[in-house]
């Protein structure tokens, strides 16, 4: 990737943030609000999830900038495992915040089992989830597009905490509706509602935190993707028995070590040509800005 596209990535993942964030900066004063009037506990539960959007978007805005460095004298792969990180931060975000409405959809059930009365919410309460719901599916196919167009873990994780958002708003217009439609009886809907909610979030959250673990942790990149390397190297003409690979990903990018067997008597311009043509295949395949190191060995 050049200059030029590098720019152009992270001019385009700090637009699609941005939207983002303007939703969540709007979403959490109106839910807020309609919680206090509307005397809903669920929809300001909904605000606070709505904050915690706002929180991860400003950590994508900080780290996908930071990622988009070029390398340096510290950093000779470059910045990409800062985005990861940034992806492990969203992660953590997801779970904790599904974690905290599955206890305290779990505590209003059992204040209901109790025989206490929950509080019946207002319909402005019911408006601001079903306003959340669409707003924030709009704002997770926008995110998401980009995410995947731009390669951006980051943002793609960030898609689906919009997501979460709006599974919990669903949860959320389920209680409400029911609590209004069934009265006392039937006000128990919204934490059922919530403690559904949760694990849909805690699911996503797994789902991003496991790739983004086996980056941390120099996880090899998929079988199938391997297979995909060594293949591409022997299609090279005079290359053989390519051997001794290693991957791992480096934020959008991938890092390839091989060791390729070329005639012993070739002159050491044909062994680098023919080491220079792997190259291109691999970066023409995974991207120009993979990194690649190549390894000739002779065959006598």
């Amino acid at each position: 990737m050049n200059e030029a596209q590098t720019a152009r990535r992270e001019h385009e993942l700090y637009k699609v943030t941005l939207v983002g964030s303007l939703v969540n900066l709007l979403l959490v004063a109106f839910k807020l609000l309609a919680g206090v009037v509307g005397h809903s506990a669920a929809m300001v539960a909904d605000g606070v999830h709505s904050l915690s959007d706002l929180a991860t978007d400003l950590i994508v805005l900080v780290f996908v900038r930071i990622s988009g460095k070029p390398a340096d004298k510290k950093h000779d792969y470059g910045h990409g495992k800062y985005e990861t990180f940034a992806t492990l931060l969203i992660g953590v975000a997801l779970f904790l915040v599904g974690v905290g409405i599955l206890w305290s959809g779990g505590s209003e059930v059992y204040r209901f089992l109790q025989g206490e009365t929950l509080e019946s919410p207002g319909y402005v309460a019911l408006c601001a989830a079903l306003f959340s719901i669409l707003s924030k599916e709009l704002v997770f196919h926008y995110t998401q597009r980009a995410g995947v167009r731009y390669h951006s873990p980051a943002v793609i994780a960030n898609a689906w905490h919009h997501r979460s958002d709006a599974l919990s708003s669903i949860g959320t217009a389920i209680g409400i509706g029911g609590a209004i439609l069934l009265g006392e009886s039937g006000r128990v809907l919204d934490p059922i509602a919530a403690i559904v909610v949760s694990f849909f979030i805690l699911n996503v959250a797994v789902k991003q935190l496991l790739p983004c673990l086996d980056e941390l942790l120099e996880s090899s990149l998929p079988e199938e993707v391997e297979a995909q390397i060594l293949r591409l190297a022997e299609e090279v003409e005079g290359v053989s028995q390519p051997h001794k690979l290693r991957t791992r990903q480096i934020g959008s990018r991938y890092a390839i070590d091989l060791h390729i067997r070329m005639d012993g008597q070739l002159s050491l311009f044909k062994a680098h040509e023919k080491a220079t043509e792997v190259e291109r295949k691999l970066k023409e395949t995974f991207g120009s800005d993979t990194y690649i190191n190549v390894h000739i060995e002779p065959v006598k």
